[in-house]
């Protein structure tokens, strides 16, 4: 097991709220912002120009992997008229709406993909390049999705991954 390697120029705000698992790598350019709770587990591999925003919680799974590009909003405005919308605007004139976003065990996630609020992404889910994940959608464990919104290609086996797994842990003790 090897501690978590951090390149030197990505940014994470408010490091006492992110939680990194053993063999995590995330490269330069990733920006981690403020959130309640960020979590991330054993083998996660966070890609150069990925972005955790929005000031909620986020779970990313052991064995997961953001891809360039990818950009994950745990927090949103209330965008119907009842408030200012901005950071810069103080409370009580802006409504800021905190969320989560969880993403499984065994997941990808594809270059410049992006995920809302309020999403769940199920173990072995893959999301392709370029798609957009609503949090109304319902994902499907084990599944390839893609589009914008995300619609499912095929499914994904799981055998041989979980055998791999197994067979990783049980090398690493």
């Amino acid at each position: 097991m090897k501690e978590p390697k951090v390149y030197p120029l990505a940014k994470l705000v408010c490091p006492e709220n992110i939680f990194l698992g053993h063999d995590v790598i995330i490269d330069d350019f990733v920006f981690i912002g403020r959130g309640e709770t960020t979590v991330i587990g054993d083998y996660v591999h966070i890609a150069s120009f990925t972005s955790i925003t929005g000031g909620g919680k986020c779970l990313i799974g052991n064995y997961s992997t953001l891809s360039s590009g990818v950009r994950i909003f745990t927090g949103t405005e209330d965008v119907h008229g009842n408030s200012l919308l901005g950071a810069a605007i103080p409370e009580p004139y802006r409504i800021a709406i905190r969320s989560y976003v969880t993403i499984g065990k065994h997941c990808m996630i594809g270059a410049n993909s992006v995920i809302l609020p309020g999403v769940v992404i199920p173990d072995g889910v893959v999301i392709g390049a370029m798609s957009l994940v609503l949090r109304d959608v319902i994902l499907e464990p084990w599944t390839i999705y893609a589009g914008c919104p995300v619609r499912a290609l095929r499914s994904r086996p799981s055998d041989r991954i979980l055998e791999l797994t197994a067979r990783l842990e049980a090398e690493q003790g």
